[in-house]
């Protein structure tokens, strides 16, 4: 069996890799001196990624992917951990949807209740939106207010309608769209993929300019209400720390709309004496874990200092002279 030849989309980018199929899932390898193999498009599948790892490792090496590691995640409900291969605990944001009202009076944070009764007074409605060319061209509206966003260029910034309606046009079949409204305006979204008993948010974006509006706050809020009008038990939104940055703006905004912490196994299991050195030296794990909290705190400040520069067109020298001319009076 020979691999074959897939798209992946690597920071908003295709990038072509080796995959083979094992039981409907695709799985390829991908990274630069450590190759690692991954089942495609994992965390929104519905389903296990993987139910027979014995077998997907056969596949990987009769195909010849080259990959040193495979690694593969269980998903909730159920982290108990079913097959004997090295563990890491992969901590996701979470929000338990069994009982809305509880997740309301009893999980979520006071000031951002306040801020989804804020967000009606201020004249937001929130509803599910139909995928189509009218909705496309509103996201690219949204996606065309900021090149930075979380401190990071964002991906999808000043990307034709074509282009942005293949890229949110995956998963249709699963997938809903929750759209926040100022009068006709769009001012934000999210698109949450279903999952069997859970739901994942696969982004949520907001305009910067409607922020006094609370419109993140009420479509979490919205998305919540609909898994569990649905009867699911999870929805998810990503990791709640990325690294060991607990500060994060963007594990900041989960903490404050009631996600919480919640632990589920990841396996790696190695496959060439590569791999099984660089997960002896805990090479196969994120660089950034060894860098110290507050550093990620300054680290991330400066790099978001750095892109809005570069997005502005001001050189740092240009910056400066820029303030130094400034009245003392101003």
């Amino acid at each position: 069996m020979e691999a074959k030849t897939i798209e992946i989309s690597v920071k908003g980018r295709p990038v072509s890799v080796p995959s083979v199929q094992v039981k409907g899932r695709t799985i390829f390898a991908a990274g630069g001196w450590l190759k690692m193999a991954s089942v495609r498009d994992e965390p929104w599948l519905d389903g296990e990624a993987v139910t027979d790892p014995e077998a997907a490792l056969e596949k990987i090496r009769h195909a010849g992917l080259n990959a040193d590691i495979f690694t593969f995640a269980q998903r909730l409900p159920d982290p108990k951990p079913r097959f004997d291969y090295p563990i890491v605990w992969e901590n996701l944001a979470a929000i338990s949807t069994v009982d809305c009202k509880d997740w309301w009076e009893n999980r979520l944070p006071q000031e951002t209740r306040k801020n989804v009764r804020r967000s009606v007074k201020r004249g937001v409605t929130v509803r599910e939106v139909e995928f189509n060319d009218e909705l496309v061209k509103a996201i690219v509206e949204i996606n065309n207010e900021a090149p930075i966003r979380q401190g990071r260029p964002f991906w999808h910034y000043r990307k034709s309608f074509d282009v942005v309606k293949k890229d949110y046009g995956t998963l249709l079949d699963r997938s809903v769209y929750i759209g926040a409204y100022h009068g006709n305006e769009l001012i934000g979204f999210i698109k949450m993929i279903y999952m069997g008993e859970i739901a994942g948010i696969l982004q949520i974006v907001c305009m910067n300019r409607h922020q006094d509006k609370r419109p993140a706050n009420a479509l979490v809020t919205k998305a919540v209400e609909m898994c569990s009008g649905k009867g699911l038990k999870y929805l998810i939104y990503g990791r709640y720390v990325y690294a060991n940055n607990t500060k994060s703006p963007l594990t900041e905004f989960k903490r404050r709309n009631g996600f919480q912490p919640t632990l589920v196994p990841r396996y790696y299991i190695p496959l060439t004496l590569k791999g099984r050195l660089a997960m002896a030296l805990g090479l196969h794990l994120s660089f950034k874990r060894f860098i110290p909290e507050k550093l990620h705190y300054v680290l991330g400040n400066l790099r978001a200092r750095w892109y809005q520069r570069a997005a502005s067109g001001a050189s740092p020298v240009e910056e400066r002279a820029g303030k130094a001319s400034e009245s003392p009076d101003k």
